[in-house]
Formats: structure tokens, sequence, C-alpha cells
């Protein structure tokens, strides 16, 4: 029986000591730190501020050169493939099929020749290195801003970023086939 009172005294005094270092951040809660630049004076100082953001509604400014989502413009892809073969985790898969006259030009001015019914990014593989984009000679290969991306289902995470429909690249590449044979 003393063990039993003994320890109900033991976490009153634990939940009293919590209390006593917690009380005081708390009464500081209202005031927020303002986000600022890396590069301002005074960014490293510490102060009387909460710690926390109120996510989503204030978020830290990201760095303009950081790598982050991949996304692609599918309109300027001339299927040159060298993404691809520079992904050190083979996360992109690109197919292209030979077109019968020039579809145009890209808006840098190359000249596309090539359908692109498949142009797959699988995020979840993705080292996020940042090789491709230096490698594309369209620059339609890019890293955006977005880092804040989560998924419940690993499927969600592979990215279709084909300019056609899934019924225009699947008609596509069965033909592809059939010219092969």
């Amino acid at each position: 029986m003393k063990s039993y009172f003994k320890k109900i005294q033991v976490a009153i005094f634990t939940l009293l000591e919590g209390f006593r270092v917690t009380l005081p951040h708390l009464l500081k809660r209202g005031k927020t730190k303002k986000n600022r630049n890396i590069s301002e004076p005074g960014y490293f100082e510490t102060g009387d501020y909460a710690v926390t953001l109120r996510y989503p509604m204030e978020q830290i400014p990201v760095p303009d050169n950081g790598r982050y989502r991949l996304h692609m413009e599918g309109e300027d892809c001339i299927v040159c493939d060298k993404c691809a073969r520079i992904c050190p985790v083979d996360c992109i898969i690109i197919e292209g099929v030979k077109a019968d006259e020039p579809l145009g030009l890209t808006t840098d001015g190359s000249k596309k020749r090539i359908h692109l019914p498949v142009f797959d990014i699988d995020l979840a593989k993705c080292c996020f290195c940042g090789l491709c984009t230096t490698v594309c000679p369209t620059e339609c290969l890019t890293m955006t801003k977005v880092y804040d991306y989560s998924e419940t289902d690993r499927d969600d995470f592979i990215h279709h970023f084909s300019p056609m429909n899934e019924e225009e690249a699947q008609e596509m590449l069965s033909r592809k086939k059939e010219a092969l044979k």
C-alpha cells in the first residue's frame, strides 16, 4: 500500500516539474518570430519567441537553388533520353515513337521529331540529385520549390508527364510494336 501512494506522489511531483518547465514557454507563446532571409543580419539570434510555425499558414522560405520535386514540360521534350541514362537510380522511364513528319518546334527552337507517349518519374526512387535537370538540352525538366508532398499510396509517387492522354499513348505504342514485327 505504501508503494502505491509513493508512486502517486512521484507522479504528482513529476507533473508539477513539467509544468514548471513548460509554463514560461507557454506564456511567451504569443510572440512569433517573423520569417527572414538567411543573409539578413541577426538571422541566427535567438529571442523570446515560439519555436514552432503555424504550418501551412507560415512557412520557412526555401532557397532558389534547392533540389525539390521534379517537373517536366512535355511539349518541350525532344526525347533525347539523356535524363534517363544519367539517372543513378533509374527512376525515369521514357518511350518515344518516331514521327512521320516534324512535329514542330520547342520553346527554345529545337525540332521535335519524336512523339512522347511515356514519360514517367518515380519520385519514390528519386534521390533528387538534379543530374537529369543539368543534362536536359531543352531545359524542360526542372526542379520546383515544392518540398512538402506526401502520399498514402506508393503508386501515387509515379508522375506521368506525357503530353498525350493514356488512350493515345497506348494506341501509339501498340502501332510501334506492330511496325517492329
